[in-house]
Order: structure tokens, then C-alpha cells, then sequence
């Protein structure tokens, strides 16, 4: 059996687009409070950009890291809300409409502490925004920053 190599998506494109102008975005600004400021208004101007489904999942994300892991800073991370702790981003939202997915995604990565024995989760599929999907948002967010 062989297999192509076919290339990167559309979607994949534009995302890895979006991070280059994140990145050059960033460098630009002034001092950490502005580019803190700065970042966290992107991710709010880009969540307010989402379809209403991915919206109402991606501020339900964001109010729950601002409540419970103030440590972790808000910025972009390939277009999409991240959170990061000394740099390195700890998790993320994906709308369900950037890759054209059936659901929305809140992943965690490397630097997140959700650590378990010899096999773990890295990323969980959100259908809706329910007092039990919060809860459980809560409890990862927590344990992801330590």
C-alpha cells in the first residue's frame, strides 16, 4: 500500500498564516502590561468573530481559565484562543468551524500537568456549554496549570 503525501489543508494554511501574524503582532508591541492587554483583547476580538455555537463554548472557556488559572496568559495560538504559562501555551480552544469539525476542541499541551499514569487525554470534544461541561472544564483547567 503506499501513500501520498498530499499537503497541508486550506485550513491548515491560513492557520499557520494567522500564527505568523500573531507572532509579528506581538513583537511590535511595547512593554509585557501592554502586550498582555493587547493579547487578551485579541483573543476576545476573535472569539467574538466565531459562529454563535463555537462562541458560546469559546467564552465559556475563557471566563473559566480568567476565574480559576488567572496565572495563564490569553493569546492567539495559530488564530485561536490560547493560554500560556511563561511562554509556553498550556491550552487551547479550537472552534469546531476553523477546521471545518463536527465539534469544537479544547486541547492542552506538553506544559499542561494533566499527567496520568502512562496514558492521558490531550484533548477533549465540547458539544455544549452545561453546568457539567463547565465543572469538568474547571477541573482540567486546574490540574493543566499546576
Amino acid at each position: 500500500m503506499t501513500t501520498t503525501y498530499e499537503g497541508f489543508t486550506a485550513e491548515e494554511k491560513a492557520a499557520m498564516k494567522e500564527h505568523a501574524q500573531d507572532m509579528k503582532k506581538a513583537a511590535r508591541r511595547g512593554s509585557a502590561a501592554d502586550k498582555a492587554a493587547a493579547a487578551e483583547q485579541d483573543v476576545l476580538a476573535k472569539i467574538a468573530e466565531m459562529s454563535d455555537e463555537d462562541r458560546v463554548l469559546a467564552e465559556l472557556v475563557h471566563t473559566v481559565v480568567k476565574a480559576n488559572a488567572p496565572m495563564l496568559a490569553p493569546k492567539l495560538w495559530y488564530g485561536q484562543p490560547a493560554y500560556a504559562l511563561d511562554g509556553k501555551i498550556v491550552c487551547f480552544f479550537q472552534a469546531a468551524t476553523k477546521f471545518k469539525t463536527r465539534y469544537a476542541t479544547l486541547g492542552f499541551n506538553e506544559a499542561a500537568r494533566l499527567d496520568d499514569g502512562e496514558m492521558w487525554a490531550t484533548a477533549f470534544a465540547l458539544t455544549g456549554a452545561t453546568p457539567a461541561v463547565k465543572k469538568r472544564i474547571v477541573a482540567l483547567v486546574k490540574q493543566a496549570a499546576g
